[in-house]
Parts: structure tokens; sequence; C-alpha cells
């Protein structure tokens, strides 16, 4: 059965974080962002998150950029073609090259839609079997070493699963040394987004003495080669994040030896649909995935929840709770983690209802687009 679209509404917000996050690329507390909202001519409302940063500093996708491409083509799009199926979405959007997180955006709220109109969850939609989600914590760089033990300790209080950790250039092997020899048992992975080079390799072979779960992008975001050479000098797995924007990319990787891991963000690749096939793809092969964070607002968070369902997803994911990062989110009732566990819900589509009052609060332009 066709999808009766009737309209999307772009809802632009801006929020701001609990505590800033640090990165080896930037440090951010107000996060700037949209939510795209798709309606049926019967009144169902579907949701998506866009994910992009307001400057190009994780890909060269901006809010900006994607407002402008979900406006000026996807939505035309769609409107141009009937849909009966979410997964009908992202091979359509083919016809444009990158701008993936745009297409998730988007799609995603057709996947809340169409999972709204059938009656049943998203994680349902999508093929997930898991009742409830193991989930980590991501921590930023902090000014010091007993800062960030204290942080580290409180996490670990609330139950949470897996530590992942920041790093970069001159705050690596010393900081996870301390952290290691303070928490000696507890699952710990490092976090480089890029930061690194195969210059630094003596560096990083070190890491292999702490006994963490990963490292999770060393070197280039657009790299598969040097990760590969990287990964035959380390014991510690590798897991790939940047460099992973679609089906192929894992596919090459994986052939290659670059990694031994990877973490699906839906938005990096384009969506729901394209998660799916990255982690039935991965399973195969023998590749353990796990869900990373963009940071996202209660929509984004509830749309990570409900692809982590799929049986692949078997390390801890960064879907903190929602008061992890907001004093107050956008939906009802907030993702809670109770002992590093988040119950996955079973209300049609992603499980969670808008805050209307919230949405108010924090929005500051809406756009409607008649389909």
């Amino acid at each position: 059965m066709v999808i009766p679209f009737k309209k999307f509404i772009i809802h632009r917000l801006n929020m701001r974080m609990v505590d800033p996050f640090a990165t080896s690329f930037g440090t951010m507390q107000d996060k700037e962002f949209f939510l795209v909202e798709a309606v049926d001519i019967n009144g169902n409302r579907g949701f998506g998150e866009g994910v992009a940063f307001p400057i190009p500093w994780y890909t060269e996708e901006t809010v900006k950029s994607n407002l402008n491409i979900i406006e000026d083509f996807l939505i035309p799009i769609l409107r141009d073609n009937e849909i009966q199926h979410p997964n009908e979405v992202f091979p359509l959007f083919g016809r444009l090259r990158g701008n993936n997180m745009a297409k998730a955006a988007i799609e995603g709220a057709v996947w809340d839609l169409f999972a709204k109109r059938e009656g049943i969850s998203l994680a349902q939609a999508l093929g997930g079997e898991k009742t409830e989600i193991d989930v980590g914590i991501s921590i930023g760089i902090q000014p010091t070493i007993d800062e960030l033990l204290k942080k580290i300790a409180g996490f670990l209080d609330q139950g949470y699963k897996r530590i992942k950790l920041k790093i970069k250039p001159g705050h690596d092997v010393d900081m996870l040394r301390e952290v290691r020899k303070a928490f000696p048992d507890t699952p710990i992975m490092a976090d480089a987004n890029s930061a690194y080079t195969l210059d630094d390799i003596h560096m990083l072979k070190q890491l292999d003495d702490l006994n963490l779960l990963m490292i999770e992008q060393p070197l280039q975001h657009y790299d598969i080669i040097d990760h590969a050479k990287l990964q035959k000098e380390l014991h510690t797995p590798i897991c790939l994040d940047e460099s992973i924007h679609s089906l192929y990319d894992a596919e090459k990787a994986i052939e290659l030896g670059s990694c031994k891991i990877i973490n699906i963000k839906v938005g990096r690749v384009g969506g729901l649909s394209e998660s799916i096939k990255i982690h039935d793809y991965c399973k195969v092969h023998g590749i353990p995935v796990w869900c990373g964070g963009m940071l996202e607002a209660g929509v984004g968070r509830a749309h990570n929840v409900a692809i982590t369902t799929l049986s692949n997803f078997v390390l801890p994911g960064d879907t903190a709770g929602s008061s992890r990062y907001w004093e107050k989110d956008i939906i009802k009732p907030e993702v809670v983690v109770e002992n590093g566990v988040i119950k996955v819900p079973t209300s049609p589509g992603i499980g969670y209802e808008i805050d209307e009052a919230a949405l108010e609060e924090f929005r500051f332009k809406k756009l409607e687009y008649e389909v």
C-alpha cells in the first residue's frame, strides 16, 4: 500500500548540552539541528533527526547543507515517486551523491511513519530481536586525569557497560595507562577521530599493553589502506567509523583487513536501510558491530535504540540516556538507562512521544512543504 504523504515539516532547533563535549576536532555545548516530520493524509506523524553539525568537522555535511539538500532535492524526489516501503527511499536518493545525513534524516521520518501506520514498533519494522540493549558511555576530553577518573567512576556506578575515551596526540597513552590502573577490569575503548598517522605507529602499538576493547578510527577519515597496514601491527582491534559510509565501504574494509569491528552510525551511512545491509554483511563475515552516537536528541536516540535490536549489535553502543546530554529532551518519556540497559519500547513507531512544549521551547524556525 502506498504511503500517502501529505506534507513534510522541518523543525529547526537549538539545544544546550548539560556539559561541553570535547574531541580531537573541537568542543560543543550548544547544538543546532533539525527534525524532519513526515505527515500522511490521515494525520499520522513520523520523525527523523538530522545529526550533522553546524561545522563540517566530522564529515563535509552541515546543518545548512542538509537543509538545502532536503528542500531542493529529497522532498521533490518523494513528491514525484510513490513509496510503499521505507526500503525504497534510499535507492531513490541514490541518484544524488553523498549527503548521507540529509538522506538519513528524511528516511528516518518515513520509517517512523511506516511503523506507526502498520501499528508496530520501529524495532519490529527493522527486524530487531532484542527487548533490551546494553549501552556504554562516551566521555569527552577532560581537563585533568582526576576529573576524568571521577567521571568514569560515576558512570560505572550507573551501570554503563563500556567506557569510551577520546584521545589525541599528547593525550593518549599516559592518560589511558592511568585509567587502566584505576579500572583494571573495565571494558575501555579509545576513539581517535582520525587524529593519527602511520608515523605514530610506535605510540599506537603501546596500546596493546592496555587490554583495550578497540581503538576507533585512529587514521584518516577516508582511509582503509593504512588502517589495514596498522591492523597487521596491532593486537588491539581497530574499529572503523568515519571510513564507512556505505555497504560498499564495509565490504572493501573487511576484504582488506582494515578493521575487526565496525561502528554503524545511521546518519553517516545514509539511513536505517543501509545500516541493516551493513549489519547483515558484517554478521555473515564475523565482524561485530555497535551503534555509535552523534550527540543526538531524543528522536535520533530512539532510532539508535531501534537499530541496535538487530542481532549482530553485540557490543555496547553510545546510546546513553537523555539526561547524559540534555537537561530536557524533546521526547517523553525520555530515554532512560537502568544498570547499563535500555528497555526497547514496544508502542508503534519510535516508541516515544514528541514533547510538544519542549519542541516549541527549543524551535527557532518551522518550515512546511506540501507533497
